[in-house]
């Protein structure tokens, strides 16, 4: 099946399979909320990002081993499973490094601009972006052989950025951190894959920037 990247709460995951990575996509809770398990193909170990909600069909996605979870922004919704899936799984706990102070869940391993974590032999790299939080993480993974993959939380959607409540300040700090971070330094082909909703490629929205800049939102 020819992945898409389309769910609904309530229906199954979607997976999509690279050359050293799988990619299981789940939506839950009340939010529409995405979350997303990796699992390295070499190792079978797997990390889990956002915890957000419907704990029971988030452990059934995952199986039996779960070795990280990685909260992508403070907001209760993308964190809301996460004490039960740890207390089951006894996975260690990751979140950028200003925002872990405001999820209840300690986190484990504070994450800052340009850090990495490994799902087994599969790399992944940390980018901080300022505005829809201030301690919002997004996580990418460079497929060495394919195009890069971008899991962007609340930060980055399908028609624009995450949203900033009307603060022009954190508009623009949102606006330059996806455009710098993101869309200035991966291709067209870069995957993205949001906290809620369908999924979308830097291309595809890429000639929208100046319309999002302009309108402030």
């Amino acid at each position: 099946m020819t992945y898409h990247g389309a769910v609904k709460v309530g229906g199954p995951p979607h997976v999509r399979e690279l050359a050293h990575l799988i990619i299981t996509k789940v939506a839950v809770g009340p939010y529409d909320n995405n979350a997303y398990l990796l699992r390295c193909r070499d190792t079978d170990e797997q990390l889990l990002i956002d915890a957000a909600a419907d704990a029971p069909v988030l452990l059934e996605t995952v199986g039996e081993q779960l070795a990280t979870v990685v909260t992508t922004h403070r907001h209760h919704d993308h964190w809301a499973a996460l004490a039960e899936v740890v207390a089951a799984t006894g996975a260690r706990t990751a979140a950028g490094r200003i925002d872990a102070e405001e999820i209840a869940v300690p986190t484990d391993l504070p994450l800052d601009d340009g850090d990495t974590l490994t799902v087994g032999n599969c790399r992944l790299t940390v980018r901080h972006l300022v505005g829809h939080t201030p301690g919002a993480i997004v996580l990418v993974y460079d497929d060495p052989q394919g195009h890069p993959h971008v899991f962007t939380g609340d930060c980055l959607f399908p028609g624009g950025v995450g949203n900033t409540w009307g603060d022009k300040a954190a508009f623009e700090s949102l606006f330059r951190d996806v455009t710098e971070k993101l869309f200035d330094a991966l291709p067209d082909e870069a995957w993205v894959y949001p906290g809620h909703g369908n999924d979308t490629t830097l291309g595809t929205e890429r000639p929208h920037l100046a319309e999002w800049q302009e309108r402030g939102w």
